[in-house]
């Protein structure tokens, strides 16, 4: 589990995680970046209580660094990936390690399970559980058990890991995919479980989410630099409808300013027909059940779609003209989380 400034979190995190029922020994690694909320010494507190958590420092702070510590440290055969904005169904990694074994994968995972508190965190959950919100992957709320290009957090096999290299510390984010990448392309199987399922606890702020979805979206466009069309086509939805904008202003303002008229005006308008259709599906999906019942909810979830969407793209399209370089989650850094009830 990589921690950094997860403070409000990171207690019940490590409680789901030790009340896996496993058949056999297991063991916690919490690699602790450099936070300034407190959660280094909650961590500290945790691992004098239970002999099963051990610590190892992480003060590059990224997240591959901190899981390849932590694989390091760690003494047995599997590798159960953890967060600590997640929480752990007590039979997750029995059943994982199950599937891992019945169909012979290298890494297993299953869905994410967004939740939330307030009504924007709630908003986000939506969101991230929508195929509206993050493209459809299979861990956002897949149904069909079998091959998948990633998975989320995972449940892995050592030997597979040391034999590709572990995680691409070059790469801050996207990391968990451009590793299956390499797990597939070495010949071994990636799978998705819809059986398992985490709870993961999305960013709380407009603005964290913002800086999460900016320094994601820049990284994905990094790793289309460098892999090309590995990538799956739903990356790009996001960059079209930023590019889309940027050709509907630059029409407008030709419109206005009577540069074009007529029949080229008339021709030129066609580049409104999918942003109306964009903003109708965003109200739709705001409106509708998956808006949430109140209207705080629906309100939220109506700017957390767009938020998220705009954010990712123009990273996105940042990331493959300028690439990623140290680009960083800035939404992990500097926060103070209100521990949940």
């Amino acid at each position: 589990m990589p921690v950094l400034n997860e403070r409000g979190y990171l207690r019940r995190a490590v409680e789901t995680v030790l009340a896996q029922d496993v058949p056999g020994p297991t063991e916690l690694v919490l690699a602790l970046g450099p936070s300034t909320d407190g959660t280094t010494e909650l961590a500290h507190d945790l691992a004098r209580s239970d002999e099963r958590i051990i610590l190892v420092d992480n003060p590059a702070a990224d997240i591959p660094i901190g899981l390849n510590l932590a694989i390091r440290a760690g003494r047995y055969a599997t590798i159960v990936r953890v967060d600590a904005h997640s929480e752990l169904d007590p039979t997750y990694t029995r059943r994982a390690l199950a599937t891992l074994a019945r169909v012979r994968a290298a890494n297993v995972g299953g869905v994410m399970r967004a939740d939330g508190r307030t009504p924007f965190q709630r908003a986000v959950a939506r969101a991230y559980n929508s195929p509206i919100g993050l493209g459809g992957g299979a861990y956002h709320g897949g149904t069909q058990e079998g091959e998948a290009e990633s998975a989320y957090l995972g449940v892995m096999r050592r030997t597979v890991l040391e034999e590709v290299g572990l995680f691409d510390e070059s790469i801050r984010r996207g990391e968990d995919w451009e590793l299956n990448l390499r797990i597939r392309r070495a010949g071994y199987r990636v799978w998705f479980d819809p059986a398992l399922a985490v709870t993961y606890w999305p960013r709380e702020s407009w603005t964290r989410l913002v800086r999460q979805f900016a320094a994601t979206g820049r990284w994905r466009g990094e790793l289309v630099r460098r892999f090309g069309r590995g990538n799956s086509l739903r990356f790009f939805a996001p960059p079209i409808l930023v590019l889309t904008i940027l050709v509907a202003m630059a029409v407008a303002v030709l419109q206005l300013t009577g540069a074009i008229s007529g029949w080229w005006s008339i021709a030129a308008s066609v580049v409104y027909v999918p942003l109306i259709a964009y903003a109708a599906l965003v109200i739709a999906v705001a409106l509708g059940p998956g808006g949430g019942r109140g209207w705080r909810d629906k309100l939220w979830t109506a700017a957390v779609l767009p938020s998220m969407h705009l954010a990712w793209g123009w990273g996105f399209v940042v990331g493959v003209v300028r690439g990623a370089h140290d680009t960083v989650d800035t939404s992990r850094l500097g926060t103070r989380n209100t521990p949940l009830p």
